[in-house]
């Protein structure tokens, strides 16, 4: 089985080596099934997903989680399934039929994505408003080694101040009803069996922002 659960309708893939580590998600739903991210591609992958009804749209949360145009063109090809990127990083897709946007974007009713830039110009984030609502955070939010949820500045983050002002962003959109789980996309070794940042909300309010600006990166 490629896939393992992390919460209802919502399935995790191991870590993809051809994106850094990245770990990509699989979400079902009567309006169609969402990939998160590329995973690796094998037989096993293709398999699982066709037997769980295929793929709807592909959504990429940053550039890190494309693992290469060749795959996402097979994804595509395989599956006639709509690739979401945010308009800034639309550019590393060239040939595809891609839905793009700008600030948000609703998939349908209780699915959308937001532009939450900083990690790179057209890093996302999508909301899954079942389970109390869960955060698909790409690289933006990555949990650390002692398993809290934190915006980590490396050497190629593209712009710090607008990461943390990104955060913001989703304190200011989400409250402790409607957002509890954050599956991040890298990582998720930390999260040791549990595959999931639990208490979400509160862990994102616990950051202080203003001691962060000053951090230095993780080389």
């Amino acid at each position: 089985m490629a896939l393992h659960p992390v919460v209802k309708s919502v399935y995790a893939f191991a870590p993809n080596r051809t994106t850094m580590g990245g770990t990509a998600y699989f979400a079902t739903s009567a309006e169609g099934n969402i990939l998160i991210d590329c995973p690796a591609w094998n037989t096993a992958t293709e398999n699982t997903l066709d037997q769980c009804g295929g793929v709807r749209w592909l959504v990429i949360t940053h550039r890190g989680g494309i693992g290469g145009l060749t795959l996402v063109k097979q994804i595509q090809a395989r599956y006639d399934c709509e690739v979401v990127i945010q308009e800034q990083e639309a550019y590393l897709l060239p040939e595809l039929s891609l839905q793009t946007f700008q600030h948000d974007l609703v998939l349908f009713n209780h699915c959308r994505l937001l532009w939450t830039p900083g990690h790179s110009p057209g890093s996302s984030c999508l909301y899954f408003g079942t389970e109390g609502g869960i955060l698909f955070t790409g690289r933006h939010l990555l949990p650390n080694a002692q398993g809290e949820l934190v915006p980590l500045r490396v050497a190629k983050t593209f712009h710090w101040l607008r990461q943390l002002r990104s955060v913001q962003r989703l304190r200011d959109e989400f409250s402790l009803d409607t957002l509890q789980l954050c599956c991040p996309g890298a990582n998720t070794g930390f999260l040791r069996k549990q595959r999931v940042v639990r208490d979400t909300y509160q862990k994102l309010l616990a950051l202080d922002l203003d001691a962060l600006k000053t951090l230095q990166p993780n080389l």
